[in-house]
């Protein structure tokens, strides 16, 4: 019970605090409730899209079943005419077959209509009436067989048999009337559910998509602030080492805490994101079975479909859905994005003595074919040696140099430089020289920037490269800096410290 009490008051400490991490959590927990509203909203539709589509298929196997009971009537009696006329038994056997099939088609006809108040009793008329009917055939076929012809002649003549079909066909009429107007509003009120449904998911796609990009623009101003912090850093008197520890822990802690957010933001967020992609899915399939079901009205029945809905089922389901999809892939992207961020940050680094110019050289080599068929080169010049974390400096070098191939100038061949020595202050400079596009000179801090891209943007890449490669450098204890001039290329500063030093292993160094 105490520590149950005690983190009940360190959570409501954390709640009345405001920090970068509880805008994230409400924001996170707003973005989860209304997922589940939308959930719900969509279950309920869907359920009701699904009652309707079954209602329109009973209208239509009602209307089915009505219009065979009229045809098989008409064969019944087209037969038993037939062999009356000319005393041939295959008139006869047309007869026998329909009148055969007769009950079992009034006995589905009958299983549809069911309890229905409005179509029972022209049902039970239709039925009353055919059995009179059939005893009309029969007998007039009887008299026919025992050669009394005039006598079914007489009854012909009388009427009775025609006034009886045509009640028939009246009361069967009006059922198939009633079920096609019942069909009709089915119809509209399916069609209705299913724009609600698509309107509501457009709807939570779009206030998700805020809410994800209101917490990466939470991240980038919490970046921003620790970025400030390292300028400050750098200023500080190289002397004064107790303030320097001191800022150092400050700016570690802060590291932790905004990796501890990005890592939140881009797992959390995923999951709204996949249930927005599998609803999706289940709105093409849901458009698709509308779309079926168009179809075979417009065959059967076109008066009753209206233009707006075949609009709405082909044209604006089918692009509302494509804005989710490619609303919901570019945040995708951009989470992933994030997510590596935070997964390198968290990474421990382990220091090691690399060969600096082979490790380099290694690199352009990976990328010696595009600059090949650009005409171009890379000169790796003899490079001192490093001792550092070896898969930092491999995306560092890989970054920059895969920059410099991709962002060259068209208008001459790539020539880029890797050049470097040794200082004298115990850290190693090294330099990467391109005659590239070059970078505008108020754009020099712009492009370290997290999203953010300068010059002409005609390549793919969320804006994390730069960032990411300013983050490593600096998890190094390095600097990296820039001097270009916009159409004259672009030259990367890099200094390291020699050795890297990595906290709680200090003393095993000195």
């Amino acid at each position: 019970m105490k520590r149950i009490r005690s983190a009940l008051r360190t959570f409501g400490a954390f709640l009345r605090t405001p920090t970068l991490s509880r805008s994230i959590i409400a924001l996170l927990a707003l973005a989860i409730l209304l997922l589940l509203a939308v959930n719900a909203a969509t279950f309920v539709m869907i359920q009701r899209t699904t009652a309707y589509n079954d209602t329109v298929d009973h209208s239509q196997q009602v209307r089915l079943a009505a219009k065979d009971v009229l045809s098989l009537l008409v064969d019944a009696e087209t037969g038993q005419r037939g062999f009356m006329l000319t005393a041939r038994p295959e008139y006869l056997r047309v007869h026998d077959r329909a009148v055969a099939e007769l009950p079992d088609v009034l006995a589905r006809l009958d299983g549809l209509i069911g309890d229905d108040a409005e179509l029972n009793p022209r049902l039970a008329r239709v039925q009353s009436l055919y059995h009179e009917r059939m005893r009309l055939m029969d007998e007039t076929i009887a008299l026919t067989r025992t050669g009394r012809i005039g006598e079914a002649v007489s009854l012909i003549r009388s009427g009775r048999g025609k006034t009886l079909m045509d009640q028939m066909r009246v009361e069967l009429t009006a059922i198939d009337a009633v079920e096609a107007q019942r069909l009709a509003e089915r119809t509209r009120q399916s069609e209705r559910a299913s724009a609600v449904t698509v309107s509501v998911n457009a709807l939570a796609a779009l206030l998700i998509l805020i809410l994800a990009g209101i917490s990466v623009w939470l991240v980038r101003r919490y970046v921003e602030e620790i970025e400030a912090a390292h300028m400050e850093l750098d200023r500080v008197n190289a002397g004064l080492e107790n303030q320097v520890r001191d800022r150092t822990a400050e700016l570690t802690r802060a590291n932790e805490e905004i990796q501890r957010f990005a890592y939140i933001v881009s797992h959390d967020l995923r999951a709204p994101l996949v249930n927005v992609m599998g609803y999706t899915s289940e709105l093409e399939q849901v458009g698709k079975v509308f779309g079926h079901q168009l179809s075979t009205l417009a065959q059967t029945h076109p008066e009753a479909i209206e233009p707006e809905a075949i609009r709405a089922v082909r044209e604006d389901v089918p692009e509302a859905v494509g804005f989710i999809r490619a609303s919901t892939a570019k945040m995708d992207r951009l989470i992933n994005a994030i997510l590596k961020l935070s997964r390198d940050g968290r990474r421990a680094l382990v220091p090691e003595a690399l060969g600096m110019t082979a490790l380099v050289q290694s690199i352009a080599d990976s990328v010696h074919h595009q600059v090949i068929e650009a005409g171009g080169e890379i000169v790796v010049r003899t490079l001192p040696e490093l001792e550092s974390d070896r898969l930092s400096i491999e995306q560092i070098f890989g970054n920059l140099i895969d920059n410099a191939v991709k962002y060259r100038h068209p208008g001459r061949p790539i020539r880029i430089v890797v050049e470097g020595e040794a200082g004298d202050d115990g850290r190693v400079h090294y330099r990467i020289v391109d005659n590239g596009r070059g970078v505008s000179e108020r754009d020099h801090e712009r492009i370290f920037e997290l999203f953010r891209r300068a010059g002409k943007q005609d390549q793919p890449g969320e804006g994390l490269g730069l960032a990411f490669v300013r983050n490593s450098v600096r998890r190094l204890g390095g600097t990296i800096t820039l001097e270009s001039e916009l159409g004259q290329g672009s030259t990367f500063h890099l200094k390291f410290p020699t050795r890297l030093i990595v906290p709680g292993d200090a003393g095993d160094r000195l």
